[in-house]
């Protein structure tokens, strides 16, 4: 689902949280403790940057750089996960359903439900503590080394220990509303585990666990918690060992190329919290001129571009909303097309390197991510204009006042621009040249991007301090440990349907009901317009794409076609109301109705709606960039 309380920065909240859906604040000795799990985070997604660096450095020089470096990357990332999760659910930032049913009612009853929501969600997580110690113990016996001597489960302890400790701060929380005494804290995890391991001989009643686990999401438990709990119901059903879902989600973070996910994310937020926008909007407004045509078209590439960097289409709201709109009006743009144009922009940086929605399909469906990086180029440029045309962005406006048309144009006005933003616009330099040039792996290259972004931001132009630096490596970890939780879980799901061969049925089942290619690729359009609407990007790349993977193979469909198509479609999910992100982030980022934030960007739905189309009528427009550069 693409709520609105996705994850996000801590501290860029698009509108306040009300005190029940956040963390009640702990004793400040407690507090104090907590903040160990920051510290930790922080750590070990500056060592992700440093390592590959090191090893990026000393290889063509000693030959051999840090030990075991890439799985040492990859068990940091783990790290990083469960300590960012941990943080995340103490600042509110675990994604949920977004509008829930405890949001009704007098404020104690909403208090009630919340807490049931919580100790529901702790008891999920007591048992897939269980379940994570069970994984570990097996690879105890294995004794495998990580590095330096160090043995792997150590690092993979980092599993139980941090299921155990949001089990304990999820079952805290209702404790805390309810004014119960810490002693209670204790008894909804331990009587999860205790009808564990007493009825686990026993079939579930499944049908039962799945209502109360959709119940469970209505009154607000976290999404991750949905998943895994949905996960561990049907692996127990079919008799299987339930540590297939702790296992499922130590897959996905420790993914070969995953760790390139927080270190982009990591650059973006630099350049998110820096004045890297200010520098840019500039630029691009004096290369495309001050009048009313220009600034839009200036406002739609830069919003577009922006995401593909800041990994999230309301951080570019944030981040951008409150310089663009002013020069949109300035031109004399009428406002409520100029918060549309903002909003649904943003939208459309997913198809652009080095998105975290591109990386992420080409881990999932094993296609290089320099083949995946180019194919989204055409199609991202084709989806700006589709939307600057047939969203009727450019549409005449009000006459330009007296003197707007000359701000920003000439040559002298674009070489300032681009002087003041050199630094900026050699970052995708250093992301796509290092990789595409093949002086760098994907994940050397995304650490070389966020010590680039760090670099310029806080050391050339001075604009970050070091208290700002420990904020971006705590929030960046945050963000990615909230989502990596959500992915684990989805992953365990999908492992389930795809060892009942639920891919294959589905393929004889769709190749006989639709022969034609063209009447499926319509309907495969359709089909992910819905799910975009309804799932959260991430958990719908996650569970959607390995389903759908050997049918579009069936009908001939080049993966990196399908990939691109995918995300297209998904783009319009950040904007579909009521559960649409970047409406809720543009209503509190500009003061306006959500209902009016949402009726100024149904046109650019429709546009996007005809862009995925033109990508599933052409495939050349994403297979095309990669063939050429392969010959």
């Amino acid at each position: 689902m693409s709520a609105p309380t996705e994850a996000r920065p801590a501290g860029v909240d698009p509108a306040p949280v009300p005190a029940l859906n956040a963390a009640p604040r702990p004793a400040r000795g407690w507090a104090r403790a907590e903040r160990v799990d920051e510290l930790l985070a922080a750590l070990a997604l500056a060592l992700m940057v440093a390592v590959p660096l090191i090893e990026l450095a000393a290889r063509p020089l000693l030959g051999a750089g840090v030990d075991n470096a890439a799985v040492l990357v990859q068990h940091l990332g783990l790290l990083m996960t469960m300590a960012g999760a941990l943080a995340a659910e103490r600042h509110g930032h675990l994604t949920t359903l977004g509008a829930s049913l405890a949001g009704w009612g007098a404020a104690r009853h909403r208090a009630l439900l919340l807490g049931v929501a919580d100790a529901g969600a702790a008891a999920v997580c007591a048992v897939l503590a269980l379940a994570s110690w069970r994984f570990v113990a097996s690879e105890m016996a294995a004794a495998q080394p990580l590095a330096y001597g160090v043995p792997l489960w150590w690092v993979q302890a980092a599993l139980p220990l941090g299921f155990a400790l949001l089990a304990l701060k999820l079952a805290l929380r209702p404790a805390r509303l309810q004014g119960l005494s810490r002693l209670w804290v204790l008894a909804v995890p331990l009587a999860a585990l205790a009808a564990t391991l007493h009825f686990e001989a026993a079939t579930p009643p499944f049908g039962a666990g799945a209502l109360l686990l959709g119940l469970l999401l209505l009154l607000g438990a976290p999404v991750f918690a949905v998943l895994g709990g949905l996960a561990l119901l049907l692996f127990w059903s079919e008799a299987l060992p339930l540590a297939s879902v702790p296992l499922s989600h130590y897959q996905i973070t420790v993914n070969a190329s995953l760790p390139a996910l927080p270190l982009y994310t990591l650059a973006g937020l630099v350049l998110a919290r820096s004045g890297a926008a200010q520098r840019l909007s500039e630029l691009f407004v004096a290369l495309f001129g001050g009048g009313t045509r220009g600034t839009v078209i200036a406002s739609a590439l830069l919003c577009s571009g922006f995401t593909a960097y800041t990994g999230g289409s309301g951080v570019t709201i944030l981040a951008l909303g409150g310089l663009l709109l002013p020069l949109l009006l300035k031109a004399g743009y009428p406002e409520r097309r100029g918060i549309g144009l903002v909003t649904s922009a943003s939208a459309l940086g997913v198809l652009l390197a080095p998105s975290v929605p591109l990386i992420l399909y080409a881990v999932i469906a094993r296609v290089p991510i320099g083949d995946m990086f180019l194919a989204g180029l055409l199609p991202a440029l084709l989806m700006v204009a589709v939307l600057l045309l047939l969203g009727g962005f450019l549409r005449p406006a009000a006459p330009l006042p007296a003197g707007a048309a000359a701000r920003g144009t000439g040559q002298r006005s674009v070489a300032r621009a681009a002087w003041a933003a050199r630094w900026e616009l050699a970052t995708p330099l250093v992301a796509l040249g290092s990789l595409l040039g093949g002086l760098a792996t994907p994940v050397e290259s995304a650490a070389l991007t966020a010590a680039w972004a760090l670099f310029t931001q806080a050391l050339l132009h001075r604009e970050l301090g070091r208290a700002a630096l420990a904020r971006l490596l705590v929030d960046a970890a945050q963000i990615i440990g909230g989502v990596l939780l959500i992915l684990g879980m989805a992953l365990a799901l999908t492992n389930y349907l795809v060892d009942a061969g639920i891919p294959e049925q589905a393929v004889d089942w769709v190749r006989g009901a639709v022969p034609d290619r063209h009447l499926f690729l319509l309907l495969l359009c359709l089909f992910l317009f819905a799910a975009a609407a309804l799932m959260e990007i991430y958990a719908a790349l996650v569970v959607l794409v390995p389903l759908l993977l050997p049918l579009v193979r069936a009908y001939g469909i080049d993966p990196l076609h399908f990939g691109i198509l995918f995300l297209a479609a998904m783009e319009v999910g950040f904007l579909c109301p009521p559960a649409g992100m970047n409406i809720y982030f543009a209503s509190a980022m500009f003061g306006r109705p959500i209902a009016s934030v949402a009726a100024s960007v149904l046109p650019a739905m429709a546009a996007i709606f005809v862009g995925t189309l033109l990508i599933a009528l052409l495939p050349w427009l994403a297979t095309g960039l990669p063939a050429l550069l392969r010959t």
